[in-house]
């Protein structure tokens, strides 16, 4: 739809997009007050439970998904109304610039800033300052791991107590691991616009995509260098029963690589960071679909973070796709999958 929209110059394949997905305006929730605010400049959604509490409750700072072009805090409503109801915490759902009109690092520095923000005023909010984490699926997944990494260096701020990423995506190397071959047609993320929506992040514009796709953007002594992090040898056998193409050599064209060359940095693609940053990361949760091409992301780095000592809990949905957690009750649509993926998040939210 979105293309036929777009050769008819009636709008853009993205414009569409954000349309389709802007989600319908909830009425009052009872439980919970929910304002809008700015942190440091970046537009928010604070979810707070009504109720009396004990103590200083604890904090979950949300980033939604949506490929870094699509999402909002209305997308994104039901998801952070459940989180903060269920496990009774305060959310802060961030409304970062989006792609391609905002190109990296924007989104990364709204998400950075607004964190911050949160932690040096986290008394207004009842929170604990020693119980902040951060949240994302999908490319909220990709901010969540890259702030979290950025924050292990600052002894001015509170220690990040976990990390949950849900099906994140975490690296532009290599679109051909085993998760991106064997669902390369699943929806809601096909291998293509994985591709897409990365270079739109990078470059504001989709260039070069078909070089991308086939691996040619990257030199061969930095895909040697990488490779002990990025590579399907570090997949689980079980993940690749499923038929895998081995890859094909490609050419590397040093042109392209000149255009994406900043796919190498860690706050891009937070799978590469060193490991002097993974080994002083926060417990972390991993939240891995079997039919999302963004799979081997997760399980890649959730044996980064073990092989460094940080305690994971990995949870694999096997009926999953990618962006299953939004569907778990949208107009009507209800997959049960999407509700057991969001309640493993409560509860290991509960069990911190």
């Amino acid at each position: 739809q979105g293309r036929i929209l777009e050769k008819t110059g009636l709008c853009s394949q993205i414009t569409f997009g954000r349309y389709v997905r802007q989600g319908r305006k909830l009425g009052v929730d009872p439980k919970l007050f929910i304002q809008d605010l700015q942190f440091n400049k970046v537009p928010v959604r604070v979810y707070q439970p009504k109720a009396i509490s004990d103590g200083r409750r604890r904090g979950i700072i949300f980033f939604h998904g949506g490929g870094w072009v699509f999402g909002s805090l209305d997308t994104y409503e039901k998801v952070c109304r459940y989180l903060s109801r269920e496990s009774d915490s305060v959310v802060v759902s961030v409304q970062y610039r989006l792609a391609p009109e905002h190109k990296y690092p924007a989104a990364y520095e709204d998400c950075l800033n607004a964190t911050i923000h949160f932690m040096n005023n986290i008394e207004h909010y009842g929170v604990d300052p020693a119980n902040v984490i951060v949240c994302g699926d999908s490319a909220g997944g990709n901010l969540a791991a890259a702030v979290s990494q950025t924050l292990t260096g600052r002894s001015d701020l509170p220690r990040l107590r976990a990390q949950i990423l849900i099906y994140p995506g975490l690296q532009a190397l290599d679109f051909n691991l085993p998760s991106y071959h064997q669902n390369r047609g699943v929806p809601l993320l096909f291998r293509e616009r994985a591709a897409f929506f990365a270079l739109q992040y990078l470059n504001g514009h989709a260039l070069h995509m078909q070089e991308v796709l086939e691996g040619s953007h990257i030199p061969p002594d930095m895909r040697l260098k990488y490779r002990k992090w990025v590579s399907p040898d570090n997949i689980p056998d079980k993940f690749k029963v499923r038929g895998v193409k081995p890859l094909r050599s490609t050419d590397f064209i040093a042109e392209v690589y000149e255009t994406v060359k900043r796919f190498c940095e860690p706050n891009l693609c937070p799978l590469l960071a060193e490991d002097a940053i993974v080994h002083q990361l926060p417990e972390s949760f991993i939240l891995t679909c079997e039919y999302d091409v963004l799979r081997d992301d997760g399980l890649l780095y959730k044996k980064r973070l073990e092989d460094n000592g940080v305690r994971v809990t990995w949870y694999h949905l096997e009926d999953g796709f990618h962006g299953v957690i939004s569907l778990y009750d949208y107009c009507g649509f209800s997959f049960p999958a999407g509700k057991r993926g969001l309640d493993s998040v409560v509860n290991f939210l509960k069990s911190l």
